[in-house]
């Protein structure tokens, strides 16, 4: 599955961005859905997952309360809504797929085996 990440730019602190994963031409039901982040000198972390359907998610706690993972049907698409960006939110975005249920584990990187390109996000103070 090749999965295209988009919607990253530059904001300030406060304001919001939405990213936005695809994967045309696949369908995506019986997947689980992710986004990571990487920050210059830090490891990949975990931001938010969900089952497609949306049954099931969870974010990291650094996020909870600004970020909101949802499918887009329209544009079948996997969103992520960011608000009330702080700089430390600075990264290169993923997105990222696997096949099959949500698990205690969907916070673990090495579990995944789809993943898009990254898109920057950087957010100045």
């Amino acid at each position: 599955v090749q999965l295209q990440a988009s919607g990253g730019g530059s904001v300030r602190a406060g304001g919001s961005l939405r990213l936005s994963c695809a994967a045309p031409g696949r369908d995506l039901s019986g997947h689980v859905m992710a986004w990571f982040r990487q920050a210059p000198g830090k490891e990949r972390e975990f931001v938010a997952a969900t089952t497609w359907s949306g049954s099931s998610l969870n974010y990291a706690e650094s996020v909870k309360g600004r970020f909101t993972i949802s499918r887009d049907n329209a544009k079948n698409t996997m969103d992520l809504q960011m608000n009330s960006l702080k700089p430390e939110d600075t990264a290169v975005y993923y997105c990222a797929a696997r096949r099959g249920v949500f698990r205690s584990d969907h916070w673990r990187r090495q579990t995944y085996n789809f993943w898009g390109w990254g898109t920057q996000v950087t957010v100045s103070s």
